[in-house]
């Protein structure tokens, strides 16, 4: 069957293998004929060779981490086939640890996790895949054309949990969100923003595209100033971007009781000056929270199946600016500057 690998840690070793093998049956009882994998930034350090993992005893990893595919058989009966499902990025370490044996592997201590695309399990770019029933996550049919958003979902579903959950320390009734970064991340960031009734406002520096559109369609505004230029005091931060200039200045810019949830990842080994003394003085006497929140468990993977599913679902698939069939996957893979979402469809 056909399957995208890289060389981890060799740089542009992207290829599209024709003869990889059937996918064991150790990786799991439930074999799922790919549909379309989603392309995300991940994917791209990866190629790139800054990280990235083969399965024990292989030279090469199969990318992809967000994926859509068909139920084809699953002998435990816990899916039917032609079930729509998307599969869970990370499994839990085998120790394992206290998070871990709690079914909150993406709250894992230890490190020992393992990834799909990413750490130690072949990914989903591949004609069929397999995985354990637990780690298959059902879709709603009407989701056959935009299901591969479930994966960024999941994340900004997770985020969305751990704010709520920090939030009720106190009486807490938040009004207004400030979403940093309109790719996909923040733009569904925003998308469970508008659906929990805030309002919202997302910031960004793109002037151009279909972003401030996406934006409005939601009912939220879009704004490409600085973040000290917005005439906004936000009860809660979703940071997006990983700038550093901008997670310090959204830190700064949050209500009293305000929370920032750090949800974009930096490049690190940029400097800048910075008043820390100031930071400190203003979260310590305003109670404000800033923390950083990755991946996703179960609970988060079935959140952003219900927050997918109550979604326009034209919005949605406007999200996916760019579909490419396997046999362009180097097209598919080379960035373009007004992507928001490219797929790569298996099924065409």
């Amino acid at each position: 069957m056909r399957a995208v690998t890289v060389e981890p840690g060799v740089a542009n070793s992207l290829s599209l293998i024709q003869d990889q093998p059937e996918p064991a049956p150790e990786e799991g009882a439930v074999l799922v004929e790919a549909l379309s994998v989603g392309i995300c930034g991940t994917d791209h350090e990866i190629i790139a060779g800054l990280y990235g993992e083969a399965p024990p005893g292989a030279d090469r990893l199969v990318i992809g981490h967000e994926s859509l595919g068909r139920v084809l058989e699953d002998p435990t009966g816990t899916l039917q086939p032609g079930d729509l499902v998307a599969g869970i990025v990370r499994h839990p370490d085998p120790v394992p640890c206290s998070n871990c044996a709690a079914g909150e592997w993406d709250m894992c201590r230890n490190g020992l996790f393992t990834e799909h695309g990413i750490k130690a399990l072949a990914g989903f770019a591949r004609d069929r895949w397999r995985i354990q029933p637990h780690f298959a996550v059902k879709l709603d049919p009407a989701l056959s054309s935009v299901g591969v958003l479930l994966e960024p979902t999941s994340v900004v579903a997770k985020a969305w949990d751990h704010i709520e959950r920090i939030g009720h320390r106190a009486e807490w009734q938040p009004q207004t969100v400030l979403v940093t970064g309109a790719g996909p991340i923040g733009l569904l960031a925003a998308l469970l923003a508008t659906q929990r009734g805030f309002t919202v406002h997302v910031l960004d520096r793109t002037t151009g595209g279909p972003k401030a559109e996406l934006v409005a369609a939601l009912g939220a505004t879009y704004h490409t100033v600085s973040v000290n230029d917005l005439q906004v005091e936000p009860d809660v931060v979703v940071e997006c971007t990983g700038a550093p200039t901008v997670v310090l200045d959204v830190m700064c810019k949050a209500a009293p009781t305000g929370i920032v949830c750090l949800a974009g990842v930096s490049s690190g080994g940029r400097r800048i000056n910075f008043d820390a003394g100031a930071l400190n003085r203003e979260l310590v006497l305003e109670n404000n929270v800033v923390f950083g929140s990755v991946n996703a468990n179960r609970r988060h993977w079935d959140l952003a199946a219900q927050a997918l599913a109550q979604a326009d679902q034209n919005w949605l698939s406007s999200l996916i600016t760019r579909r490419m069939p396997v046999e362009r996957y180097a097209e598919a893979y080379t960035a373009g500057p007004d992507d928001i979402k490219v797929v790569l469809d298996f099924a065409s």
